[in-house]
């Protein structure tokens, strides 16, 4: 059976914005994110992040580094009481400097390559996932794919190069009034009803 998803963003809407940041020790949560991945994990979302890393083609830090990083994220979500199911990074960019990271890609987000690579791993419908970020080439990602998207307007994004699959389904101020918002969704909601149903249906058989 096929998973529902949120897809986060890393910096910027899951962690405070350090630009070029692999470093474990200034890895902190946004607000409110905390609750937010609560709330998810108590609603059996598979939890995801996905992150363009451009600082490996630039030059700023290795690929490696993304190691430590996603270990930290692992524990970050542990404490939190959830799991994370993977950390998917496109270290590429076209104007880098370092081989073989130097070049256009399918992954780097406003592309959707990693988000349906998660799909692919993890057995993921992507039709009743959300993807979640800062700026709108998250959201044209996370479109692309087939999720449904929220914005997080915190001032983050800049450009504001409007098109239909750069409009997100949900715009809202920061992470935790997108978790209210998606488990609040009239989906999930039914998802919630039909299981909840269903395990009344077995108790009364029994």
């Amino acid at each position: 059976m096929l998973k529902r998803a949120v897809f986060l963003d890393k910096d910027g809407t899951l962690l405070d914005d350090v630009p070029y940041n692999v470093n474990p020790a200034l890895m902190h949560f946004s607000r409110g994110a905390r609750e937010s991945l609560a709330l998810f994990g108590a609603h059996s979302f598979t939890l995801v992040v996905v992150s363009n890393q451009s600082g490996v083609a630039l030059g700023r830090f290795s690929y490696e580094a993304l190691t430590l990083v996603e270990l930290r994220l692992h524990e970050m979500f542990a404490a939190c009481g959830v799991m994370l199911a993977g950390a998917y990074w496109c270290p590429h960019h076209p104007n880098g400097v370092v081989a073989p990271h130097a070049v256009a890609c399918s992954c780097r987000k406003p592309e959707p390559g990693l988000v349906l690579k998660a799909a692919r791993e993890h057995a993921l419908d992507l039709r009743q996932s959300w993807f979640v970020g800062d700026i709108l080439d998250d959201i044209e990602a996370g479109a692309r794919a087939g999720c449904r998207t929220v914005l997080i307007d915190n001032g983050n994004e800049t450009q504001w190069r409007d098109a239909p699959l750069r409009r997100p389904t949900l715009r809202v101020p920061d992470l935790y009034r997108a978790a209210l918002a998606i488990v609040g969704s009239p989906r999930c909601k039914h998802r919630i009803a039909s299981r909840s149903s269903s395990l009344v249906s077995s108790e009364v058989q029994r």
